[in-house]
């Protein structure tokens, strides 16, 4: 049977203590046990898939281990699996490769059985407010990072969930503006001379799916916070989202 399926998800936010975290993780890995078929081809991870994320050179995070069972069995079994950093799991550096993960930065763009897509968390695309680019920056900062790697992880993830967790109730329930949004201009200025059949983000927690005046689709894809299961899947012909 070839593989023909291509899969896309984001912001499942493994660890995030709203709802019921472990029924969140265990939704996730059922999905992905339900996609790992001889049909499926590729995944994409676009950003947030942990809500927390920071990689030490001899341990990494406990939170959504069975998560990295299933992608390992899937890399194993032949389906290619592309992780690309969001905004709360920016601090990985090796490790997703060393289990055969290809990791990829925002923007990426891909061709699919004739199809162009342009790929990204979302996050920052198209421009943000002065705090938040200055937030990422210091995030990105190779002294920063090793100076928080010199912390504890005991301290460093106490530190870390509790600033995530304050940083969604401040910002939970968003709502996509639509044209308004940069990220709708970096879609269509991205796609004016470069082209693109679908343009997928995650980020935004909002599920979106708009025409572009450049002949595209923008999707945004749904989070998994409160329930349910949503993604994009390519067939080779169409894509669908759920």
């Amino acid at each position: 049977m070839d593989r023909k399926n291509t899969y896309f998800v984001a912001d499942v936010h493994l660890g995030l203590d709203a709802n019921d975290p472990a029924e969140r993780e265990e939704r996730f890995v059922q999905w992905l046990r339900s996609i790992r078929t001889p049909e499926t081809r590729t995944v994409y991870l676009l950003g947030d898939i942990w809500d927390f994320w920071y990689e030490y050179r001899d341990l990494v995070p406990r939170e959504g281990i069975r998560v990295l069972s299933e992608l390992i069995q899937m890399v194993s079994e032949g389906i290619e699996v592309y992780f690309m950093p969001g905004n709360h799991d920016i601090w990985c550096y090796s490790f997703f490769e060393s289990m055969g993960i290809k990791k990829i930065i925002q923007p990426q763009r891909a061709c699919i059985d004739g199809k162009n897509f342009l790929l990204g968390h979302g996050d920052a695309l198209g421009g943000a407010k002065f705090g938040y680019r200055v937030m990422l920056s210091l995030f990105h900062n190779r002294f920063l990072q090793r100076c928080f790697s010199a912390l504890h992880p005991w301290l460093a993830f106490r530190f870390g969930t509790d600033w995530s967790n304050s940083n969604r109730r401040k910002h939970g329930g968003y709502k996509f503006r639509g044209e308004a949004e940069p990220l709708y201009e970096f879609a269509v200025e991205s796609t004016k001379e470069s082209p693109a059949d679908y343009c997928i983000f995650g980020h935004f927690h909002d599920a979106v799916d708009m025409a572009l005046p450049t002949g595209g689709r923008m999707i945004v894809l749904k989070d998994w916070i409160a329930g349910g299961v949503h993604y994009a899947c390519f067939d080779g012909k169409d894509l669908s989202v759920r």
